[in-house]
């Protein structure tokens, strides 16, 4: 066959973008490290406890932040995720979740009211059907035909709790600014790596206490509150929903970790980025923690106070994490 002369010469020449070596999908063989997990505040020991059992077993990191994050949300003393939840203004409690795998699968709930396990409708969304995201009624329709369990909310006790604010509200017209640290503890946020490396992730949360309907954070939103690259690793923030999505922090922290900075200096970096993005930083605490492919860890937060719980085959405890400033 006779070649013309553009094609002898694409034959001969190769472009100066060609590479020798051909793109493979990630691979897992190389880790030799154990099991892990972390998760965002002190309730994230309960969660990683729930979520070690299944990597224990033998189970995918998967189907550990999905246990633990069950766990939290099961928890009816607390006040920021899950049946235990603050409600909006309107006294209803909505929830909100996202999980992702190694596979750059991931699936999302929002604003999604009375389902005991918002983070297992975020997975079922994944595996069976061709979105990512459902929200508010369409959501619950979806949950319900699936038979997820139901609860009712609010809590009695968090009923009374949002009566005296709404008394103490009624002269007011703007939403209370929620006093992460002390009034709630905010989003949980959980990554894992199993045995054979897969790193996964997961966030679950009731949101900002008594804020307006319909109001969403970052923890359902993929690249803001999680997200998950295996070429890479992991990231999930925690903390005021609406600063951490003005930076795409989780997809942020992980994108730094491709340039090849630590899990605790992308954190870091990405923290000092947000305060920049904010004119006013008074009580405004924001956390992220990470995992990289090798299976360090690391996190970092605005404000002091902020920890993270590990959990290993021989470690269980709660780590305080370096931060930007004292309160």
């Amino acid at each position: 066959m006779k070649l013309g002369a553009v094609g002898l010469a694409a034959s001969i020449v190769k472009p100066a973008f060609a590479s020798e070596d051909t793109i493979s999908e990630p691979s897992f063989s190389d880790y030799t490290g154990e099991p892990k997990m972390i998760s965002t505040w002190s309730h994230g020991q309960e969660a990683n406890r729930a979520g070690w059992k299944k990597l224990e077993s033998g189970g995918t990191s998967l189907d550990a932040v999905e246990a633990g994050a069950r766990q939290t949300e099961s928890d009816v003393t607390n006040r920021s995720v899950g049946i235990g939840g603050m409600p909006d203004r309107e006294g209803h409690v909505t929830l909100d979740a996202c999980i992702m795998d190694w596979e750059s699968n991931c699936g999302s709930v929002g604003c999604l009211e009375g389902i005991a396990h918002p983070i297992s409708v975020a997975k079922h969304i994944m595996q069976n059907t061709p979105h990512v995201m459902l929200v508010g009624a369409g959501a619950k329709k979806y949950a319900l035909k699936h038979s997820f369990e139901t609860i009712k909310t609010p809590l009695p006790e968090v009923k009374k709790e949002w009566e005296k604010w709404k008394k103490e509200q009624a002269a007011a017209d703007k939403v209370k600014k929620p006093e992460i640290n002390h009034e709630n503890h905010d989003t949980i946020g959980l990554l894992a790596i199993d045995a054979q490396g897969q790193i996964s992730g997961a966030c679950t949360t009731s949101g900002w206490a008594y804020k307006l309907p319909g109001r969403l954070g970052d923890s359902p939103i993929i690249g803001s509150g999680l997200f998950i690259d295996q070429e890479v690793g992991g990231a999930v923030a925690t903390g005021l929903g609406e600063s951490i999505i003005r930076i795409s922090g989780s997809h942020a922290v992980v994108e730094l970790m491709r340039q090849g900075k630590s899990p605790e200096q992308a954190c870091k970096e990405i923290v000092e980025r947000l305060i920049r993005k904010h004119k006013d930083m008074t009580g405004l605490q924001c956390a992220f923690i990470a995992i990289n492919t090798k299976g360090e860890v690391g996190g970092y937060s605005v404000y002091n106070g902020f920890n993270y719980a590990l959990k290993t085959k021989d470690r269980d405890e709660l780590i305080d994490t370096p931060f930007d400033r004292k309160w």
